[in-house]
């Protein structure tokens, strides 16, 4: 969340910035929340110390009535103080809950911005533009005539938005994860770690999908359990009230997990195939950082969920988000989007962001400065990359004219040395191999 040290120093400055997220808050009605809380600490510390004068007084005094009257005051003291420090929680907890209906402030140099329109893109990256000499078809159609994914037994099973992958097409994802987690350990240093897939609630607040988008997410009532959406989830609240040696610091975990989201969208396009499903696999980048380090640590993100892009041979590029598309706990983000040939459209399969303090305020994660001092860390998430949309990149540029789909090299030690993925067979195998 927010820091109210700062609203409460910069109210002008925090009010202009969070209004280029295009939501109004009321900057004088927390100040003056804070303000009240505030004085009745202080009252409660005043009447604390009285207390304590007066209880010495007691044990001082010789006479039964004064001392009777002194204890009887005393009690009044100890009266007073639960009542004010009642109001002060109450006054706190309200306080909170409105911090925590605020997103992030953007940083200085995120680009301003109402909606995803005034995005500002970067350069295309990657692979040239494949030149088709027949027609590209898009994915559905080619997992239909490959029988890749059988969305009718899908919806049997699961209802609307499931899908189930088949034979070389379930294999390809798996050796996707498989050669993107080593990419991620391997070359860029991260410690692959293997979260829960069901969490507290308080750990969702603390990445802030919680309070405000709890419509989007699956939730087990009798547990009072929620269902990750991103092991961003997990991953960052793995140090929550917790205070790292600086010494450890920056710290880099990568996880590859289910995710699981309600996402609503209105009938048409972007329910054909699997571009937008309530469960798809994710591999998931997360850094604990100084705050001095954050900047280049996203830009260092960036370039390594791009390499991701760039060894798969796609055709890529980044949008630095504007302000009105920042994500609610982003400070700043780029994401990354692969072209299909097949949708004829940019599909999204990374957001790299910087929190900065933000959800380790919300989480309480600190580190031990070098004064010795805890202080919030930073952290920053970036997906690297997201599944199913690379499977899609990947059948869509990959598709030969005879309709099969050649297999990226990287890919192929993964895939036990296959190079095409063709039709599968319409069950199983006709009989048990060994």
């Amino acid at each position: 969340m927010n820091d109210i040290r700062y609203i409460r120093e910069n109210p002008a400055e925090f009010k202009q910035r969070i209004e280029t997220r295009n939501i109004e808050v009321d900057v004088d009605g927390i100040l003056a929340l804070d303000s009240q809380r505030r004085a009745l600490i202080t009252q409660v510390e005043e009447i604390k110390a009285e207390r304590n004068a007066g209880s010495k007084l007691v044990g001082k005094t010789k006479d039964p009535e004064e001392r009777q009257a002194l204890i009887a005051q005393m009690a009044g003291l100890g009266d007073k103080i639960t009542e004010l420090d009642a109001q002060a929680a109450e006054a706190e907890a309200t306080l909170n809950d409105i911090l925590l209906g605020i997103p992030n402030l953007p940083d200085p140099e995120v680009p301003l911005g109402k909606d995803e329109a005034e995005n500002v893109p970067g350069p295309e990256r990657g692979a040239p533009l494949r030149e088709f000499d027949f027609e590209p078809k898009p994915h559905w159609d080619l997992a239909e005539e490959l029988e890749l994914i059988d969305f009718e037994r899908a919806v049997k099973i699961a209802g609307s938005r499931n899908y189930i992958l088949r034979g070389d097409l379930a294999r390809l994802q798996r050796a996707l994860i498989d050669w993107m987690l080593d990419v991620h350990t391997q070359r860029h240093g991260y410690l692959e770690v293997q979260p829960p897939y069901q969490v507290f609630g308080e750990v969702l607040v603390g990445t802030s999908q919680l309070p405000k988008f709890a419509d989007t997410l699956f939730r087990d009532i009798e547990e009072d359990k929620w269902l990750i959406p991103t092991a961003e989830v997990p991953v960052t609240n793995f140090y929550r009230e917790e205070i790292l040696d600086g010494d450890v610091l920056p710290v880099y975990h990568v996880a590859a997990t289910p995710c699981f989201r309600r996402e609503k969208v209105s009938a048409g396009r972007d329910v054909r195939g699997i571009k937008r499903v309530f469960q798809f696999m994710k591999v998931e980048l997360v850094k604990f950082v100084k705050p001095e380090d954050s900047a280049n640590e996203l830009e260092r993100l960036v370039e390594e969920a791009c390499y991701i892009a760039e060894e798969l041979g796609l055709h890529y590029r980044l949008l630095d988000l504007c302000t009105g598309d920042l994500g609610f706990g982003a400070a700043h983000t780029y994401d990354i989007e692969i072209w299909a040939p097949g949708c004829q459209e940019w599909l999204e399969v990374s957001s790299c962001s910087n929190m900065r303090d933000y959800q380790a305020r919300r989480a309480n994660i600190r580190y031990r400065a070098e004064n010795g001092k805890p202080a919030y860390l930073h952290t920053l998430n970036g997906s690297g990359l997201a599944l199913p949309r690379v499977m899609i990149a990947i059948m869509e540029n990959y598709q030969q004219e005879d309709g099969s789909i050649e297999v990226p090299a990287v890919l192929v030690p993964y895939m036990g040395g296959r190079t095409v993925i063709g039709k599968q067979p319409p069950i199983g195998p006709s009989k048990h191999t060994v």
